[in-house]
């Protein structure tokens, strides 16, 4: 979906708001609003990737094609990883927390988690993940991992997502 912010009658954010509540089709935001806040705002509700105007035609279908091939991909057969309590299903993009409640984050928070959850234990750099998570085309800011960890310790507190300072991030089972 290409959502631009500048709506008549109703935000972009907030639209894009409503969206992530009912479906995790993937979304990129085209907006004249070009500040660091706004692009965080963006992200952070939920856009699978931000772009300012004026932009090239051909690189909105070029973050269109990443954005469709990483939603598209899915493991080849489903599996599910037990995190701290938390299983994390691949396979219906989920997880169920100890207490049984189920969460279904965004497409690009799953796809996140289960990179970290598929390396646990191991030390992730920002530019490792989003080579693996937002592909080696993706030209945006390295702090849209930190924006995207949030939002998933936000959605699931119980999941051990360790900050390591000048690193990048590390889940441990």
């Amino acid at each position: 979906m290409l959502l631009d912010l500048g709506l008549p009658g109703l935000d972009g954010v907030a639209v894009c708001r409503e969206i992530r509540k009912q479906s995790d089709v993937p979304i990129l935001m085209l907006t004249a609003r070009d500040s660091e806040t706004d692009t965080i705002i963006g992200l952070e509700v939920g856009a699978d990737d931000y772009i300012t105007k004026p932009f090239s035609p051909k690189e909105v279908v070029a973050r269109l094609n990443a954005v469709l091939r990483r939603a598209e991909e899915r493991p080849a057969t489903a599996a599910v990883r037990v995190v701290q309590g938390c299983a994390v299903d691949s396979g219906r993009r989920e997880v169920v927390t100890p207490s049984g409640e189920t969460i279904r984050p965004t497409a690009r928070e799953f796809d996140l988690l289960w990179y970290l959850v598929e390396h646990a234990g191991l030390v992730l750099s920002r530019s490792q993940i989003l080579d693996a998570v937002w592909g080696y085309d993706y030209f945006g800011e390295t702090r849209t991992v930190d924006v995207h960890i949030r939002q998933l310790r936000k959605k699931i507190d119980e999941l051990p997502i360790e900050t390591v300072w000048g690193v990048g991030y590390r889940i441990d089972r």
